[in-house]
């Protein structure tokens, strides 16, 4: 996260707000991680094709998400999100992800908790 500092995100829920970049940064990657499998899958599905058209049909779909990745790949880049030529960098940024989403993880999204578990049909013991 090389655009945001964990000293300077606030992680109080009243300001949830400010965590809008991070939630950007995250479908980013996620969406260049389903490129990738989607790349994988096609590579792996055009060896198995019966007949030409079929082959055509699934390399063009291999071609577009190649197309995609580098798209995307680049615009993370530009950003700050992504940093493959730099993997002590990259490695930092995921260290520092994983403490804000520690940190996340530990917010108390619900105060009492007990209002919520009441709507639930549970049989009582």
């Amino acid at each position: 996260m090389a655009n945001v500092d964990t000293k300077k995100v606030d992680l109080d829920i009243e300001r949830f707000s400010n965590l809008i970049p991070l939630a950007n940064q995250s479908a980013a990657l996620e969406c260049l991680l389903t490129i990738k499998s989607g790349v994988r899958n096609y590579a792996i599905a055009l060896t198995e094709c019966a007949t030409p058209e079929v082959r055509t049909t699934v390399r063009n779909q291999l071609n577009a998400l190649l197309d995609m990745h580098e798209k995307l790949s680049e615009l993370m880049i530009r950003k700050g999100w992504l940093q493959p030529h730099n993997p002590a960098q990259q490695f930092q940024m995921d260290i520092q992800t994983a403490q804000i989403t520690q940190s996340i993880c530990k917010l108390p999204l619900f105060r009492d908790r007990t209002p919520i578990l009441e709507t639930f049909d549970t049989p009582q013991h």
